[in-house]
């Protein structure tokens, strides 16, 4: 459940990453520009709201899983919140069918409403006087894709550029064989739209091989929403929901 909240939370993670060992100066000069640009962008976002496209392979079971949503993301006071609303699931080359998964991050608790089995998770992520952002707890569990240090980055990736094609600017992520991340990832892929300069697709591909490839299409960006859409309630006929403490760190 974790994951995928975590790497949908990347929209503003990519803010972060910096190019480390390019093949040339051309490139690794426009990198640096694209990625201060980006920089400059996400540090003036208040609120994203968008629809997705969550694709998760398993190409040695030649499984696929497709599921299409919402998510929202609003800064509010000192916190944040995020919402991701899952409606459709399709799996492998079976027809498309409505499937109800909804995460709500208030900026301590994560809480997973699953409508085919009827449950509901609530997971503490912070403390009773801790506000963590949304885009914090990617730093925290998914630091493939930002909030670093460019040097401490530089340290565990190489970076380049692949292209710009129609309209977007694609760079690739590898792993070092020392990096502290060789053991969960081999590579990311980011597609960043050159005209919100914000990420329009990314692609992880895990050290099993499994590949995550979250689309985020139709962002609206700093626009009003209404706080209501952050606000739940336990379904009728659901059980207790499951309460997860925070570990003691």
């Amino acid at each position: 459940m974790l994951r995928i909240l975590i790497i949908l939370t990347v929209i503003v993670g990519v803010c972060g990453l910096a190019s480390c060992e390019e093949q040339s100066t051309t490139d690794a000069n426009y990198i640096s520009n694209v990625l201060d640009n980006l920089r400059q962008k996400t540090s003036q976002l208040k609120s994203y709201q968008c629809e997705v496209n969550y694709l998760f392979s398993q190409p040695v079971l030649e499984s696929k899983t497709l599921r299409t949503g919402k998510l929202y993301y609003a800064r509010l006071g000192n916190g944040s919140k995020l919402r991701i609303n899952f409606d459709t699931l399709t799996q492998d080359e079976n027809p498309q069918q409505k499937h109800g998964d909804q995460y709500i991050f208030d900026g301590r608790w994560l809480t997973h409403i699953d409508y085919q089995i009827k449950q509901v998770q609530k997971r503490q992520l912070a403390e009773a006087n801790e506000q963590i952002d949304a885009f914090e707890l990617a730093k925290r569990n998914f630091p493939l894709i930002g909030f670093d240090k460019t040097e401490d980055l530089r340290q565990q990736f190489d970076v380049n550029l692949l292209g710009e094609p129609n309209g977007l600017t694609h760079l690739h992520l590898k792993v070092k064989p020392d990096s502290q991340y060789k053991d969960d990832y081999k590579s990311v892929e980011v597609w960043i739209d050159k005209g919100l300069m914000l990420p329009a697709k990314i692609s992880a591909v895990s050290t099993e091989g499994d590949i995550y490839e979250i689309s985020f299409a139709k962002p609206k960006v700093n626009e009003v929403i209404d706080e209501k859409v952050f606000e739940f309630t336990i379904p009728e006929g659901f059980g207790q929901p499951e309460i997860i403490p925070l570990k003691s760190r």
